[in-house]
């Protein structure tokens, strides 16, 4: 399948799968249009590993609010969210900035209503690919509308089932997220479905890559829990990378589904702007978030602290 990618040099990223790949020869500076089975084959680089003055991707999450309540999730609550302006700002920023690939996350980032405005803004710029990452409550609804501002959507699921997954994120969750990914599917919008691994869900993580396969998605990415937000609260879910591998390595994954494990030291060092409008990022060994400065412009996207170090 043909789909668009950003490129600079030596670095193609994937926007369904937020993963950096190091192509064998030098690729045209911006957006471009590459096969997806060529670029799964070019070598996976870690934020750690790229030889950046910026990154080469970062997750925006400019919302909070959220209409589930996930034990795992990420995000700090108390970061207060700015206002529609700042929002608009920032995303001119990103248009302008040397990055590759801008997920918006959150919070849930659908219950923003100016989300499509944002997603153009950053994506006209020129340089940059861009994704959502959702709960997919709200994805139906606003399928046709993101199918003209992004390319990709992440959902999230947690089990395979309404029973299993309701059980993590609330009731009716599992029938609005496969009811998004259905719509986002048609839309012709590629398709992620990505799951934070914990033990209460390793022992049915062949189901949910079943299921990914089922509801149309290209790929299905297994994320290891980070212990940041409201999962520093739950470390006994947490497994070791090498658990983590020894399950993936386990799956029967169906044919042209593309499967992918985002260990914990591929997590470090990850840039991520938060609702506040600071530029955080993970420490090296991902276990760990630390706000560095407001981000007023490009240069406050250079991966060192004011004071010089790393």
């Amino acid at each position: 399948m043909r789909r668009t990618f950003a490129a600079h040099g030596a670095f193609v990223h994937d926007p369904a799968s937020g993963t950096t790949h190091r192509a064998p020869t030098p690729q045209p500076f911006g957006r471009l249009i590459l096969d997806d089975t060529i670029v799964a084959s070019w070598p996976v680089v870690t934020p750690a590993e790229l030889n950046r003055s910026t990154p080469a991707s970062l997750c925006w999450s400019p919302v909070v609010r959220c209409n589930l309540h996930c034990p795992q999730c990420l995000d700090d609550t108390r970061v207060p969210e700015l206002p529609a302006a700042d929002r608009r700002r920032i995303a001119g920023i990103l248009a302008a900035a040397d990055v590759l690939g801008v997920d918006i996350s959150g919070g849930e980032p659908l219950l923003l209503r100016d989300i499509t405005d944002l997603a153009s803004t950053i994506r006209d710029g020129g340089r940059s690919v861009v994704s959502i990452t959702t709960n997919g409550w709200h994805l139906t609804r606003r399928a046709a509308d993101l199918a003209r501002c992004l390319d990709a959507v992440r959902v999230s699921l947690d089990g395979p089932d309404p029973a299993r997954h309701d059980a993590i994120r609330g009731a009716g969750s599992f029938t609005r997220a496969t009811d998004g990914i259905r719509a986002a599917v048609a839309e012709g919008i590629a398709v992620q479905v990505q799951t934070v691994l914990m033990r209460r869900t390793a022992s049915y993580l062949q189901h949910l890559c079943d299921l990914a396969y089922a509801l149309g998605a290209g790929g299905f990415t297994v994320l290891q829990m980070l212990p940041i937000g409201a999962g520093a609260s739950m470390p006994d879910e947490m497994l070791t990378d090498d658990e983590a591998r020894d399950l993936l390595r386990a799956l029967a994954v169906p044919a042209g589904l593309r499967v992918r494990l985002r260990t914990r030291d591929a997590a470090g060092n990850f840039t991520v702007i938060r609702a506040d409008g600071r530029v955080w990022r993970n420490t090296s060994d991902a276990l760990n978030i630390g706000g560095i400065h407001p981000l007023r412009g490009v240069n406050d996207l250079v991966l060192t602290r004011r004071d010089g170090s790393p």
